[in-house]
């Protein structure tokens, strides 16, 4: 406790949600130290803005401090040195969501939360963009965009608010108006230590959440939504009463809507999905759902997701060069995200590796083999998906590239097209992430880009 009788709150890390959890306890007037382990360049300049504040900066080991009431972290994992030293100490832990819940000012706007392991952000900016088409005061925020600690405070109508498996592991109270999970497959799990905590980890969305909005195509969604009364699914497939879902070329609501069992409101055409695949056309009709839960009325569905521009490295067309198609999907760092983009093409020169992350790739290929003309495999897990290709794709040609250095992908991309034919797709969709050779995967993206420019101005 400090002389005003507050309990000193320990702040982990000087990142954007680190520094904007210190920034809003000391404009609260709570004393707050930080401690950071890197006194970079990013790190000292955040930390000069916050001393300035009357917050207290601790760089080098990452050590709990003494009187410390309550510790904050930003997504780090419970066997940390500094989160167990807490947790052994008795000390509370929250995430920076659930403070930014707790810290929230009455009237707050609602929260339409959404966590998956893949589409996150594509769904919460789809969303987004649906709500400020129906003239709602909205922002995306969470594990994309604004830290919510600080949106709680503007004055928004309503929040879509994106939650990695990381933060919901720390939030307990977290009651948002309307919750969905788009999906759950293997990710993540060096850090959760198992499947079945990674999930435990997702399903606390769900917990106090007003509505329950999911994945009725994926098992493990609808099994986790399957105990709560008046669950809204989204499907590929006609829609029961209850759903949102796809009739002909139409997406459609027969959940709300006066009378499920008789009506169906159409919110928007297959056309107005873009990029157009399969599992974009589910991330649309989870937006869908979440904004209905607000009374958001189907033409601001339809006119949102015309106006949605899709974030880079996402299924992302580069140019076309003799006829083939260079697609850029690096974002797809785990086997199911990769899956998705896989089934959006039917012939495909694959370009795959970097860190599976413990995933197998097994089921990924056999599903995929049929479309795969070739592959082209990087990366230091690039010989778990050769042995996939070996048992499930022996008939197509696959090139393993050596080297751990970024400017690999110029050969990489070489290879590539010297493997396609007219008419087929060259897909950047590596299943595992990319920390091995690129700072982070938006990185590997654009070297993928600039070696398809280079490609192009040399044919």
């Amino acid at each position: 406790m400090d002389a005003q009788g507050m309990s000193l709150t320990c702040v982990a890390g000087l990142g954007v949600s680190g520094t904007a959890v210190a920034r809003v306890l000391a404009a609260r007037g709570e004393p707050v130290v930080v401690v950071e382990a890197e006194e970079g360049e990013r790190q000292r300049v955040a930390a000069a803005e916050l001393a300035r504040r009357g917050v207290e900066i601790r760089f080098g080991p990452m050590e709990l401090p003494e009187g410390v009431g309550r510790l904050v972290t930003t997504g780090w994992a419970p066997h940390h040195p500094l989160i167990a030293a807490a947790l052994e100490a008795g000390v509370e832990v929250v995430g920076e969501v659930e403070l930014a819940w707790r810290l929230r000012p009455a009237q707050a706007a609602p929260w339409l939360a959404l966590t998956g392991t893949n589409g996150k952000t594509t769904v919460v900016r789809m969303l987004t963009s649906i709500l400020l088409a129906a003239g709602r005061q909205a922002a995306a925020v969470g594990n994309v965009g604004v830290p919510v600690i600080e949106a709680v405070g503007e004055p928004y109508d309503v929040l879509a608010v994106e939650l990695s498996s990381f933060q919901l592991h720390w939030s307990s109270t977290l009651a948002p108006h309307a919750a969905a999970i788009l999906n759950v497959a293997p990710d993540h799990l060096d850090w959760h230590g198992s499947m079945e905590a990674y999930t435990a980890a997702k399903a606390r969305i769900f917990e106090r959440a007003g509505t329950v909005v999911y994945n009725a195509d994926d098992p493990e969604a609808a099994r986790l939504a399957g105990p709560r009364p008046g669950a809204v699914g989204f499907t590929l497939l006609v829609p029961r009463p209850g759903q949102l879902g796809v009739v002909e070329d139409l997406l459609v609501d027969r959940a709300f809507v006066d009378d499920p069992v008789e009506e169906a409101e159409e919110l928007a055409t297959l056309g107005d999905v873009h990029p157009f695949a399969p599992h974009n056309v589910a991330n649309a009709l989870a937006a869908a759902a979440l904004a209905r839960t607000v009374g958001v009325p189907a033409a601001a569905v339809r006119q949102g997701l015309r106006d949605f521009v899709p974030d880079p490295h996402r299924m992302s067309l580069v140019d076309r060069v003799g006829e083939v198609d260079y697609v850029d999907d690096s974002k797809a760092t785990n086997p199911h995200a990769a899956a998705a983009a896989l089934s959006a093409y039917p012939s495909i020169v694959w370009i795959a590796g970097g860190q599976l992350k413990g995933a197998d790739v097994d089921e990924l290929v056999r599903r995929a083999a049929p479309r795969l003309r070739g592959a082209v495999l990087l990366g230091v897990d690039r010989g778990r998906i050769a042995e996939a290709l070996a048992r499930h794709a022996a008939n197509i040609p696959v090139v393993d590239i050596s080297g751990q250095d970024t400017g690999v992908m110029n050969h990489v991309v070489s290879e590539a097209a010297r493997l396609a034919s007219p008419g087929d797709t060259v897909l950047l969709s590596p299943a595992g992430a990319s920390l091995d050779m690129f700072a982070n995967y938006p990185a590997r993206g654009e070297a993928f880009a600039r070696a398809v420019r280079e490609l192009k101005a040399a044919t």
